[in-house]
This record gives C-alpha cells, structure tokens and sequence, in this order.
C-alpha cells in the first residue's frame, strides 16, 4: 500500500494504528466483527445463489427471517451446529482441510 508521499507502508501498520497492535482487545473486537460481515456475505450469496428468501431458508433450518437477516447483516454469526445446518439447506459442503498442507 502507497502512501500520499508515494512511500510504501504495511498494512499491518495501518490496521495496528486504527484497530490496535494484533492481540489486543481492539483488534479481537474488530477481526471478529470483519469475520461476521464476511460469513453474512458468504450465506446471502449462497442464499441467492440458491434462489431462496431469507424466510424459506429460515423455515429449512427451523429458525426465522429475522435471524437469517442478522447473520447476513453481520449482526449476529450462527453456532457452528447452525452454520452446519445452513450450509446444507443451501446444498453446500463445509471442508475442513488445512489451508496450507
């Protein structure tokens, strides 16, 4: 990333310097609300993609619109029993392999 001085800087400097350095509590609190927006936005994908409400996916899994419209608004992240059961009402697999073997 370039800076307005057309020096070259870290994003990890810049995410240390608006979130705080890695670890810290602040820095927690904000990966783990970039981790919700970003499965929000993985299963309205996959929902619309599935070409389904959000209320027909609500009925599949035994729950309702409101709750799908949190998890996709990023507001609330399902247990992971949930996400297992929304990832099969939309055909979809989880893999569990390591990401670099």
């Amino acid at each position: 990333m370039r800076a307005k001085n057309n020096e070259i800087r870290s994003y990890s400097a810049i995410l240390d310097k608006k979130y705080g350095v890695q670890g810290s509590p602040s820095r927690l609190e904000a990966e783990q609300k970039a981790y919700s927006f970003y499965t929000g936005l993985l299963i309205e994908e996959a929902r619309k993609e599935a070409k389904m409400t959000q209320e027909e996916l609500a009925k599949k899994i035994g729950s309702n619109k409101s709750y799908i419209s949190k998890v996709e608004n990023g507001k609330t992240e399902p247990k992971v029993s949930t996400f297992y059961r929304i990832a099969a009402a939309l055909g979809l697999a989880v893999d569990l392999r390591p990401l670099h073997p």
